[in-house]
């Protein structure tokens, strides 16, 4: 058998340690690569991944942890692989998009705001909807406008009223003054 050596380049840095090879991830990034991870590993043994109860709850609190402070970074290493694949599954529900088009989501917006006009128990709450519906784009019942009318003139009436304005100004040459009040 023919041994292969690869070509190896010189001078090349190496990272220290393994972490330090690896990219900056963002909390979410690097959850998904550990539940990945886990995934191929429990299904490569056979092994199915099943949460107990705290570790429900433990990934329930670090989940809300995570979306009030986007710039924490738990330390995912010292957690069971069941709870992290259970919070990787409540992160993924959580990232999915509803609807392919922003517009869609605009038009079940304005279809559920009329529902509650129509079917509002008391007068309050219609109003409310009613205001609602009036601040989206599109519709903008109660937005404020102000209009811009713009002029525009030939060069030569422009040219006129500049000439004008400039001959309004009144000049003082600071030159002399200053010549007189320094003889040199």
């Amino acid at each position: 058998m023919q041994t292969l050596i690869p070509e190896i380049d010189e001078n090349v840095p190496l990272p220290a340690n393994a972490a330090e090879a690896l990219p900056d991830l963002t909390p979410v990034e690097e959850l998904n690569m550990r539940a990945r991870t886990i995934k191929l590993i429990s299904d490569l043994t056979s092994q199915p991944l099943i949460p107990r109860s705290d570790d429900k709850d433990t990934a329930t609190e670090m989940a809300r942890q995570m979306m009030t402070d986007p710039k924490l970074r738990p330390e995912f290493a010292k957690y069971p692989t069941e709870m992290m694949s259970y919070l990787a599954g409540m992160v993924a529900q959580s990232n999915c998009m509803l609807v392919e088009e922003l517009a869609d989501f605009k038009l079940y917006v304005v279809n559920k705001l009329v529902y509650e006009i129509e079917h509002a128990p008391d007068s309050r709450t219609k109003l409310t909807a009613i205001s609602k519906l009036g601040e989206i784009d599109g519709v903008d019942a109660f937005k404020r406008r102000s209009e811009v009318v713009v002029v525009v003139k030939p060069i030569e009436e422009v040219e006129k009223e500049l000439l004008s304005v400039l001959e309004g100004i009144e000049y003082k040459v600071l030159g002399e003054e200053i010549a007189q009040i320094n003889p040199s």
